[in-house]
């Protein structure tokens, strides 16, 4: 009898611990979105260092992570992270609880490296404001290295981030299988445009995305805005793309649109350089769609 009484009470206490620990992850998971201070505060960190604060000017990360409105505890896939601006962005924001993939295309030994030829992910020049010059760029590291330095930097210096991994992965499949269903988040950042002159599948990629993601979660892309009618046709040489072609593509895969940030655009911009003349900001558009 007293066997059978400690087996009953242990088999309650596994049971309760069990629920606790269900409970827990869904309170994680519906964290409210970090507020505008709180932002600002992850931002300010005195260790991000001074190429990421130079890229803020541009890349206005306060407004860009409040559109996404990003939560603590989440799964988050940073597609083409190249050096990781972004990727190291979305782990101060998700922090512990949460995990980020950073995802970057298994190199071509058959193609030129990337300092001369197409840089992918957050490296690509832009103008801040008008008459600002664009800094030099240095020849990037490849994609997992640079994330595993980030990694490495925000241990050292005790940040409470979420863990960065890396995933060498084609675009057209860009997440392993056991992930299907399981990301909250997809962040697409200025490199949308690339995929036409790297001859990617965008269709299957899209559709890898689509599945990757939980219902209800996030697609968020940005990318440089093209005059109407000129689709993906211009992303070799002004690297802009249409921003109706590319929304057209991604709801194609069965995604819906239910945001448009405008914080990034400047009308001023006729679109027809890749670096506008006169100097000023490039034009461009940032789309929040939802796998419903």
């Amino acid at each position: 009898m007293k066997s059978t009484r400690k087996n009953l009470l242990g088999a309650i206490i596994t049971n309760a611990v069990l629920l606790l620990g269900i409970h827990a992850t869904e309170a994680e998971q519906a964290a409210p979105p970090l507020s505008s201070a709180q932002i600002i505060e992850i931002l300010a960190s005195p260790d991000r260092t001074e190429a990421d604060r130079t890229n803020d000017l541009r890349r206005k990360p306060e407004q860009m992570l409040g559109f996404i409105g990003i939560r603590p505890g989440i799964v988050a896939l940073d597609l083409s992270a190249a050096g990781g601006y972004t990727t190291e962005l979305l782990a101060r924001s998700i922090g512990p609880a949460g995990k980020v993939y950073g995802q970057s295309r298994p190199s071509d030994p058959n193609q030129a490296p990337a300092s001369s030829s197409v840089r992918e992910g957050d490296s690509r020049p832009n103008l801040a404001t008008a008459g600002t010059p664009a800094a030099p760029q240095a020849a990037p590291r490849p994609s997992p290295v640079a994330l595993a330095d980030r990694e490495a930097r925000l241990r050292e210096a005790g940040i409470p981030a979420a863990p960065i991994v890396a995933l060498s992965r084609p675009f057209e499949d860009p997440v392993p299988s056991e992930l299907a269903a399981q990301i909250d988040l997809v962040t697409l950042m200025f490199n949308y445009h690339d995929l036409g002159h790297l001859g990617v599948d965008r269709a299957a990629m899209n559709r890898a995305v689509f599945s990757a993601l939980k219902p209800g979660g996030l697609y968020v892309i940005a990318d440089h805005a093209g005059r109407p009618g000129t689709g993906i046709s211009e992303s070799g040489t002004l690297h802009r793309i249409e921003e109706a072609f590319l929304r057209q593509e991604v709801e194609a895969a069965g995604f819906r649109l239910v945001e448009e940030g405008t914080f990034l655009r400047n009308p001023n911009d006729p679109r027809d350089k890749n670096t506008p003349d006169p100097p000023q900001p490039k034009d461009e558009f940032v789309l929040k769609f939802v796998r419903p």
